[in-house]
């Protein structure tokens, strides 16, 4: 049976982050500048970590799944988040905050999820079906894979059609995670298995596809926000670096 580190006197909302280290304590002090509970789960490997001691209450994930695998863990996750009155689920980047499944775990279960619905991250959340989605719009995309690849003969063929160089990408995940620039054929199958396996271990899925790669680009993106009934796109200046962003 699972007890909580702190007692909750008051019947507020509570919120869970799906995430760990420093992500984690930032989405605690947002949300406890809202007035809500905070809510940390650990895996054994973190149970010193920071974020722990920084929510109101924090569990133990399961600690047969690893130190990255409890973080992915989408059942066990939502039994503590039902088990502990949680209402809301942020799920910060990386791990599962790109999940579809995760995110419809959440819905089935009357949880909240902080973050585009099930159907928007089946469609975008896939780098691949995003691609798809892209050139189906007549938006200008680069030379790629239009299935995610796993056998090497076929990532070679591919490869050879694309040409040299390109960039190996995960295809459920980002911030730089699953991710190989290819210089020439001989690097393609090394670079390929270790760009699986982070994935795997950053996203609990080892899907990759293939691009062509653009060196100095310029990574441009569009802000948007949104609520349940409407969508807004914002930025000071049209369009923001989201190079300079992340630095930030």
């Amino acid at each position: 049976m699972l007890e909580p580190e702190t007692p909750s006197p008051n019947k507020v909302e509570k919120l869970l982050a799906v995430n760990r280290g420093e992500i984690a304590i930032r989405i605690f002090r947002a949300a406890t500048e809202l007035g809500l509970r905070t809510v940390a789960i650990y895996a054994d490997e973190d149970r010193f970590s920071r974020h722990r001691f920084k929510a109101d209450e924090a569990y133990r994930l399961r600690k047969e799944k690893g130190p990255v695998g409890a973080y992915l863990d989408i059942e066990g996750i939502v039994r503590i988040a039902k088990e502990r009155g949680v209402t809301l689920i942020h799920p910060g980047y990386g791990f599962l905050s790109e999940n579809a499944d995760f995110a419809r775990a959440c819905r089935d279960a009357g949880l909240k999820f902080i973050g585009p619905d099930p159907e928007m991250l089946d469609a975008m959340g896939d780098k691949v079906s995003a691609r798809a989605l892209a050139k189906k719009a007549d938006v200008p995309t680069l030379p790629g894979t239009e299935e995610p690849v796993s056998d090497r003969a076929e990532a070679l063929k591919v490869a050879r059609e694309i040409g040299f160089p390109l960039i190996i990408k995960a295809a459920f995940g980002g911030g730089g995670r699953g991710m190989r620039v290819v210089q020439k054929e001989s690097e393609l199958d090394g670079l390929l298995d270790q760009a699986q396996t982070e994935a795997e271990n950053a996203f609990g899925n080892p899907a990759v596809f293939l691009e062509r790669f653009v060196g100095r680009a310029k990574h441009i993106e569009c802000r948007s926000s949104a609520t349940n009934t409407a969508i807004s796109y914002t930025s000071t200046s049209g369009t923001v670096p989201c190079s300079v962003a992340i630095k930030k």
